[in-house]
């Protein structure tokens, strides 16, 4: 399993709340939701690094990789 950054995360309410519903509607944890989104954002501007060869099976590469 890849280690986890843990960052405590302050956000607006009605951004959280989005963030929730979001989730919810795609099956996601809200935790899961934030890294999806923050993936897709680095990836849409050309700064999400390279996954590695021995990190199969990653779910959220390969959902993204489907986007």
């Amino acid at each position: 399993m890849a280690k986890r950054k843990q960052y405590p995360l302050r956000i607006d309410k009605d951004v959280w709340e989005a963030i929730q519903k979001w989730a919810a509607d795609d099956m996601r944890s809200a935790n899961g939701q934030v890294e999806f989104i923050l993936r897709r954002a680095l990836r849409d501007a050309g700064r999400l690094p390279s996954p590695s060869r021995d990190k199969k099976g990653d779910d959220d590469a390969s959902e993204l990789a489907n986007t």
